[in-house]
C-alpha cells in the first residue's frame, strides 16, 4: 500500500513537526479520526518494521484497542491498520498500552493492559505471532500485576500498572521492561478525595505512583505465554520512589514517579530515569540487575550541574549502537512556553533532545549535552481533542546506521523522524 499522503489525511497539520515518515494518519474517507498513542516500533525477525500502538476514536475513549501495521521498505509505506486486540466484553475493558517483545526464537509477543474498568487496575494479556507479525494468536493467559503493600489487601481488587516502552536487555541478556505502579486509595484514603475507581489521587487528580520492572526470564526461547517465567523487580515492595516536592505530600512521604526509561550501562548496571511532578527528571541506578536500586535523585547535565527540567511528561531515553544515549525532554519545569506549572499537561511542548555519554567513576554515570530543539506544535490543536501536547510515548529503531524516532503528535498522528549524524554532531557532552 502506498504511503498516506497529505491529500488523504483529514488535516495537513501532521507536517508541523517535520516528520520523515507517517505510520498512521486519520483519513478523510470516511471521515473518522482515530487517536494514536504509545507508539512502539521494532524490527521483525524477517527484517520488516512492525508498529504497535493504542488507538481509539478519541483519546482515552472506551473503545481503546491495540493496533498494528508493518512496513517492508524501511518505513516509507505502511500496511492498512489492523487490530491485535479490541475492547473486552465487560464495561471498561479497554485494550491499551501495548508493546512488542521479539524473541531470539523468532516468536513476536505483544503484551498489553486489559483494563478492569476500575481506575488503572488491570491485568496483562498477550498475543503472539509465528509468521513475522502478519497474524496474531491469543495467548490464553491473564498475567496479574505483582501485588504489593501499595495495593488493596482484598485479592478481588486487582493491582495495575502502566508499561509504555519496549524491553531492554540487562547484563545477562534478559529482556526487561519498566513500569509505573499506583497506590490504592485504601492505603492512603485521605489523598483520594472522592476517589477514582479505587485509585488514590492528589492535586489535579494524579495518582501517587512508584516504579518497578518486569523481567522476562525465558522469553527468548519462544515459550507459549502460559509458560513464561517472570520476575518482578525490585525485591523490596517499597519499589522505586521519588518524593513529592509539594506540601503536605513531601512531609507525609508521598511519592510520584512514573513512566521510567531504562537503559543498560557499559559496566553492566541498569540506569532508569523517570517522569515526576517536581518540574525535573529523576534517576537511579542498579548494580545487581534490578534487584535493588540506590536512592533516587535529580538528573543533572553532569555531576554538580544544572537540573534537567521537564514537566509532568515522559522523557524517553535510548542507548545508541555507538554507545551514546539520547534523551528527549521538554527542557522547562512547566512554567515555560505558556505553562502554569509542573502539573500542567498543556506544558508538554516543545520537544528537545540531548545526547548522553557514560562517565566511568562519576556519581551520575551518564552526562548530557545541552538540549537541541527538535519540534513543536506551536500550541496548535487538531480535531477531535484539540490538544497540542508532545508527550513522547515513543520508540527508537536503529539498524545499519539508520536511526528513526517514532512518536505520536498530539495523540493522533503516528509519525517518524530520522535522527541523523549531523543532528547529533551539534551536541557536545561535558568531560
Amino acid at each position: 500500500m502506498a504511503a498516506i499522503t497529505s491529500q488523504q489525511s483529514y488535516s495537513d497539520d501532521w507536517k508541523r513537526t517535520n516528520p520523515d515518515y507517517a505510520v498512521y494518519l486519520p483519513s478523510t474517507a470516511p471521515y473518522h479520526p482515530e487517536a494514536a498513542d504509545h507508539t512502539m516500533v521494532d524490527y521483525t525477525p524477517g527484517g520488516d518494521l512492525l508498529a504497535i500502538w493504542t488507538t481509539a476514536f478519541e483519546f482515552r475513549g472506551v473503545d481503546q484497542s491495540i493496533a498494528f501495521s508493518r512496513s517492508t521498505d524501511g518505513g516509507v509505506n505502511w500496511s492498512p491498520r489492523g487490530i491485535v486486540s479490541g475492547p473486552g466484553p465487560k464495561e471498561g475493558q479497554k485494550s491499551q498500552w501495548g508493546f512488542p517483545v521479539v524473541s531470539n526464537a523468532g516468536r513476536i509477543y505483544v503484551f498489553y493492559n486489559k483494563s478492569t474498568g476500575l481506575g488503572y487496575t488491570a491485568y496483562i494479556e498477550c498475543k503472539y505471532s509465528d509468521d513475522d507479525g502478519y497474524t496474531w494468536i491469543d495467548g490464553g493467559v491473564e498475567i496479574p500485576y505483582r501485588r504489593t503493600k501499595w495495593d488493596h489487601p482484598d485479592p478481588k481488587v486487582p493491582p495495575g500498572g502502566i508499561i509504555w516502552q519496549k524491553s531492554t536487555r540487562d547484563a545477562k541478556g534478559r529482556q526487561i521492561v519498566p513500569l509505573s505502579h499506583g497506590t490504592h486509595e485504601f492505603i492512603k484514603p485521605h489523598l483520594s478525595g472522592a476517589g477514582m475507581g479505587g485509585t488514590a489521587k492528589f492535586l489535579s487528580g494524579l495518582m501517587e505512583m512508584r516504579c518497578e520492572f518486569l523481567r522476562f526470564d525465558n522469553i527468548d526461547e519462544g515459550p507459549d505465554p502460559k509458560d513464561l517465567q517472570l520476575t518482578w523487580l525490585p525485591d523490596d515492595e517499597d519499589l522505586v520512589a521519588v518524593p513529592m516536592s509539594a506540601e503536605p505530600f513531601a512531609s507525609a512521604g508521598y511519592s510520584f514517579c512514573q513512566e521510567p526509561g531504562l537503559v543498560l550501562l557499559p559496566d553492566g548496571r541498569l540506569f532508569t530515569e523517570m517522569r515526576t511532578a517536581n518540574g525535573d527528571i529523576w534517576y537511579t541506578v542498579s548494580d545487581d540487575d534490578g534487584h535493588t536500586w540506590r536512592e533516587t535523585e535529580v538528573l543533572r547535565y553532569k555531576d554538580g550541574g544544572e537540573r534537567m527540567l521537564n514537566p509532568i511528561s515522559p522523557s524517553p531515553m535510548y542507548r545508541l549502537e555507538d554507545g551514546r544515549y539520547i534523551l528527549f525532554l521538554q527542557n522547562h519545569d512547566g512554567y515555560g512556553y505558556g505553562g502554569i506549572g509542573p502539573l500542567d499537561l498543556n506544558s508538554r511542548r516543545p520537544q528537545f533532545l540531548a545526547v548522553g555519554e557514560f562517565r566511568e567513576n562519576a556519581h551520575q554515570p551518564v552526562w548530557f549535552s545541552e538540549p537541541l530543539f527538535f519540534c513543536d506544535t506551536e500550541m496548535v490543536g487538531v480535531f477531535p481533542d484539540n490538544m497540542y501536547w508532545l508527550s513522547m510515548y515513543s520508540s527508537l529503531t536503529e539498524r545499519d546506521g539508520k536511526r528513526v524516532f517514532w512518536y505520536t503528535d498530539r495523540k493522533i498522528f503516528f509519525l517518524g523522524r530520522d535522527i541523523t549524524d549531523e543532528m547529533l554532531a551539534e551536541l557536545t557532552v561535558p568531560k
